[in-house]
């Protein structure tokens, strides 16, 4: 069976003798050549056409998502794993659009560049652990803020209006004489909109608030 053909680039010579050292080790892999810059590494990349490009996102020149466009725009089939620093979701999805398959964060690469370099290879995805959960718990979050704002929709303006002054800290009486309401009427409006939110309680109704940016308390 051929070997694995892979290309590194990165900026830090020892990030590079690392990768290289972890590869070669490796009785499927051949480590074809390497570069300290995007352009450099675009111009072997295409000259070699290595399987596998490992990629550092923040080269001088060109950086890595700007070598996997051009990659894609030059129709090379070499098969292209970003790494980086940066777990969060923003960078990941920026370095999928411009065409690589894997993404890889520094701090887990030395036990994970193998793995990631073979299934790559073998054209499926593959992102660092850390990053699938911190992608999963963005998606979470984000879902969470959109739910609380539908159910915010379900309050009137009035409403809205007490529900800031509650979680602000204000007593019944404040609100009234702050709104020219009687404390009953008050009453009755924070009865009811907490009844809307399924809400019981004012330390949830203040976590409510500050998820659906009523508040930045």
């Amino acid at each position: 069976m051929n070997a694995i053909r892979v290309f590194l680039a990165d900026d830090h010579a020892v990030v590079r003798d690392g990768l290289r050292f972890l590869l070669q080790a490796q009785p499927d892999i051949d480590v074809v050549g390497d570069a300290a810059d995007g352009h450099a590494a675009l111009e072997q990349i295409t000259r070699l056409q290595p399987d596998v490009a490992v990629l550092d996102i923040a080269m001088p020149l060109f950086n890595g998502i700007e070598v996997a466009e051009q990659i894609r725009f030059r129709d090379l089939l070499t098969r292209v794993i970003i790494l980086s620093m940066y777990a969060t979701g923003e960078y990941v999805f920026h370095a999928l659009r411009a065409g690589a398959l894997g993404y890889l964060l520094k701090e887990s690469a030395g036990v994970e560049v193998i793995q990631a370099v073979r299934a790559v290879y073998a054209g499926q995805r593959y992102l660092s652990q850390k990053i699938s959960d911190q992608i999963i718990n963005d998606y979470l979050q984000t879902c969470a803020v959109v739910s609380d704002r539908d159910v915010l929709s379900q309050l009137n303006l009035r409403e809205r209006e007490i529900l800031s002054l509650v979680v602000e800290g204000k007593s019944s009486a404040e609100i009234a004489k702050l709104m020219s309401l009687s404390p009953k009427t008050v009453e009755t409006y924070r009865s009811r909109l907490m009844d809307k939110l399924g809400i019981d309680n004012l330390p949830d109704l203040v976590r409510f608030a500050i998820r659906s940016g009523l508040t930045h308390l």
